[in-house]
């Protein structure tokens, strides 16, 4: 699922940072060319705070909602598409490095890999996509969000004149807010990569919002990835309720949560969080979060979203994808409120989903949760293969957990 990828030509970035003399500039962009080396993936992955402009989730001590150990066999032989292999065949394919699978709110398996421990703190990528929608739930049921047909514009002043000026936010929950946005990950001047390298470098990403000037299509045409619809969603956020995203995150959803490790978020150079896929928590933590949308928004002994957003936000409302232009096969997946759903979805299985291999899956009526953190830089092979492959063998360890 479409982040930002690599940086392509630093020497462009690196000699306007010794123009500046903006040498802590000019190691971060170093050590960032080499993010997406097979060689040091995994040891990026677990440690972004070294490369990136961040700041922590604003929680205080708090106790740590359980998740009892309670192992059991998981399915450790797969089938798909007529191939067999092995769990550890899979892992060491995928490039997995943890691996945390829970049953009826226990860790039924866990597992870490490739010189890494239960406490690092690993990268979201896009998973934070669906962290960011329960926020806005939360805030929906608190009656702080207007009608889901309101108009950007009418909200954020500074969108007005932008491609999301009359987009609405049902619009951007549902990935389809028309706006063009070129998400090709090995084109130096794509937008995606324009927008990494705000991080990397240094700048605003609300004017990186402002200055998408086309649509591509009507807003509510198609459903079409573009990454940047999750920062105007957190833009409209902020502009409804006057606080900052990191504040809303974390007192509406991380606190009374009861996370293990206190979570960070890689920023803007204004200290604006990256939260279209800037989150860093434990694997476990992130399992903490699918198991609160397996348990109808309750963990931690609180109802913390409500069993209402979480069928709305998981359930199929974005319109047919962009034919010419799908980010899946068709009938691969489908979304909701920055929710993915698989093909022929039982009631209650959904999941999130990051660029290199992250997962959160749910499987509500099992009470089955998988999360997963990897580097796997072949996640793109086969148009989307590879994460039906990934959905398959959720599916056959959550049956084996009956």
């Amino acid at each position: 699922m479409p982040d930002f990828a690599e940086l392509g030509d630093t020497a462009k970035i690196l000699s306007r940072l010794l123009f500046r003399l903006d040498f802590k500039g000019i190691q971060r962009v170093a050590k960032v060319g080499t993010l997406f080396d097979p060689k040091n993936i995994t040891e990026n992955f677990t440690d972004m705070r070294a490369l990136f402009f961040n700041q922590d989730a604003q929680v205080t001590p708090q106790t740590v909602s359980p998740l009892p150990a309670a192992p059991r066999n998981i399915e450790r032989s797969f089938t798909h598409q007529g191939r067999r292999f092995d769990l550890d065949t899979w892992q060491a394919e995928r490039n997995i490095s943890a691996l945390v699978v829970l049953k009826n709110g226990t860790i039924a398996h866990e597992t870490y890999l490739n010189g890494t421990t239960a406490q690092d703190r690993r990268i979201s990528w896009s998973m934070s996509k669906s962290i960011l929608s329960a926020t806005f739930g939360v805030m929906v049921d608190r009656g702080m969000m207007p009608d889901f047909d309101t108009k950007i514009g009418d909200l954020v002043p500074l969108l007005q004149g932008s491609a999301y000026n009359t987009a609405t936010i049902r619009n951007v929950l549902n990935m389809a807010s028309g706006v063009a946005f070129n998400e090709d990950y090995l084109d130096y001047h794509s937008d995606i990569n324009r927008m990494g390298r705000i991080l990397a470098i240094g700048g605003s990403m609300d004017a990186f919002a402002a200055g998408l000037r086309e649509q591509q299509w009507p807003a509510g045409t198609y459903n079409h990835y573009v990454s940047i619809d999750t920062h105007v969603i957190g833009m409209v956020m902020r502009a409804v309720s006057g606080r900052g995203t990191n504040a809303l995150v974390s007192e509406l959803i991380f606190q009374p949560m009861g996370l293990e490790q206190t979570p960070y978020f890689l920023t803007d150079s204004l200290g604006e969080p990256f939260v279209l896929g800037g989150l860093n928590m434990t694997t476990r933590d992130y399992a903490r979060f699918g198991l609160m949308f397996a348990q109808q928004g309750q963990l931690n002994g609180q109802q913390i979203v409500s069993a209402d957003w979480v069928k709305a936000s998981t359930a199929q409302s974005a319109p047919p994808p962009d034919p010419q232009n799908a980010t899946t096969p068709e009938g691969a997946h489908g979304y909701g409120y920055q929710w993915w759903r698989p093909h022929n979805a039982a009631e209650g299985e959904f999941f999130a989903i990051g660029i290199y291999g992250q997962y959160i899956y749910v499987n509500s009526q099992r009470q089955v949760v998988i999360a997963v953190n990897a580097g796997d830089t072949r996640f793109r092979e086969g148009d989307g293969a590879v994460s039906q492959m990934n959905i398959e063998v959720f599916r056959q360890i959550a049956a084996s957990l009956e």
